[in-house]
């Protein structure tokens, strides 16, 4: 057994879309677009991983009123990098261009090395190496 993908309801596709394939090196599939139920989604597949995420869009889902990461559910999803080089270049890099680092880089009690950013629209993703 596998997780196959985690989803994401998102308001800016496109937007998310580009942040995870300019960050994080996915490969997206052509949109996909439902215009009865005004859904549109796309597939982001990493490489070295068969565990996708799908990003969607509705017009008609909400936001929920408190902070992502802090509601019942899904908290954060984590993205290995390779290593401990790697996940600072990448954090110093996602702050450079004004991403919100929640965590600074720093080996956990459970022993990873990871920092915390903020996605666009405020999911937590841990940078592990």
């Amino acid at each position: 057994m596998k997780i196959d993908h985690l989803a994401i309801w998102v308001d800016d596709l496109e937007g998310m879309k580009e942040f995870y394939t300019r960050y994080f090196k996915a490969i997206a599939n052509e949109k996909y677009t439902n215009e009865k139920k005004e859904f549109q989604s796309y597939f982001l597949s990493f490489p070295g991983s068969e565990t996708r995420l799908e990003l969607m869009s509705r017009p008609t889902v909400h936001s929920p009123l408190t902070p992502r990461g802090f509601t019942k559910g899904i908290t954060h999803f984590s993205m290995a990098v390779g290593g401990k080089n790697e996940v600072d270049a990448l954090t110093e890099r996602l702050r450079s261009d004004s991403f919100t680092i929640e965590g600074e880089p720093r080996l956990t009690g459970d022993g990873y090395y990871e920092s915390v950013v903020l996605d666009p629209e405020g999911n937590h993703i841990e940078i592990t190496s």
